[in-house]
């Protein structure tokens, strides 16, 4: 059965107030393009670079606001709506970079918190540290939703292709990479790392984004992107401001890319073999 999917592209600030009904006017534009499956991108409620203001307005799970709207927007509009992940305060005083996905009545139907923690130096002179502030995750999972079996990811998880491997083989159809990567990565390395999960898998990926400059001083780089599992981008959007990209996710398109290319059914096991050295005319014994 196929449906159709929205990313929503944001520029979030440093309000979680303002950014839930940014996100509100923008998850009910993608409503009203027909998306059954709206995703909007990594950290929707909140983009502070600076930790101890961060801190002052967090909230826990019960008591977000982005968690909030997020379920309100589902059951008014009848969707499957995905807050990419939005920051939450969690009891023992660090943060969890955590995703939500709510059914059409309004509940939680799944929640990922991030694995891979972005601990990076850039050639820029950009540094983070997101293991300093937040808890990462440990548990992957594929949901099977009425119109697609759906696995998750955000942002840098995408550089770990195990992740959605593993998801892939475990059934998963369509993969989410809701993002805020910074603009030098993104120019370097976005656009054909979405295209080579979804490639590698056979697989839909729907990645909203985070696009321009923000409050607090970070360039993100856009290009919201949904991909086919070919490698086809489907829709795409700009380098800055706010977008609604909308796409059609037929599933059977995965079964088709399977069936021309089983390299799920046709990986196998191999050992890895660290070798000392070699020799004249041959490989060190």
């Amino acid at each position: 059965m196929s449906f159709k999917a929205a990313a929503v592209q944001m520029c979030s600030g440093v309000d979680p107030v303002k950014n839930a009904a940014a996100m509100a006017r923008l998850v009910r534009a993608a409503a009203g393009q027909g998306a059954t499956y709206v995703q909007t991108p990594e950290m929707t409620g909140m983009l502070q670079r600076d930790r101890t203001a961060a801190r002052a307005v967090l909230a826990d799970e019960a008591h977000d606001i982005i968690v909030k709207t997020g379920s309100e927007l589902a059951r008014e509009l009848g969707i499957h709506m995905h807050v990419g992940s939005t920051a939450i305060a969690l009891a023992d005083g660090k943060i969890a970079n955590r995703g939500f996905l709510f059914g059409p009545d309004g509940k939680i139907l799944n929640r990922y918190d991030k694995i891979h923690m972005f601990d990076v130096d850039l050639d820029n002179g950009e540094s983070w540290r997101e293991s300093a502030a937040y808890t990462a995750g440990s548990e992957a999972r594929v949901l099977s939703l009425p119109f697609a079996e759906m696995g998750f990811a955000i942002c840098y998880d995408v550089r770990f292709p195990a992740l959605f491997r593993a998801q892939a083989v475990a059934g998963a159809e369509v993969m989410t990479v809701p993002a805020a990567f910074t603009k030098q990565t993104g120019e370097a390395h976005w656009e054909i790392l979405l295209r080579a999960r979804a490639i590698e898998n056979g697989v839909f990926v729907i990645a909203a984004a985070q696009a321009g400059r923000h409050e607090d001083g970070r360039e993100t780089f856009g290009h919201s992107m949904i991909v086919d599992p070919w490698g086809t981008v489907l829709a795409s959007a700009g380098a800055t401001g706010e977008a609604v990209i909308v796409a059609e996710i037929d599933p059977s398109a995965v079964k088709a890319a399977h069936d021309k290319i089983p390299n799920l059914r046709n990986g196998r096991e191999f050992s890895v073999e660290r070798i000392a050295g070699a020799i004249a005319g041959g490989v060190a014994a």
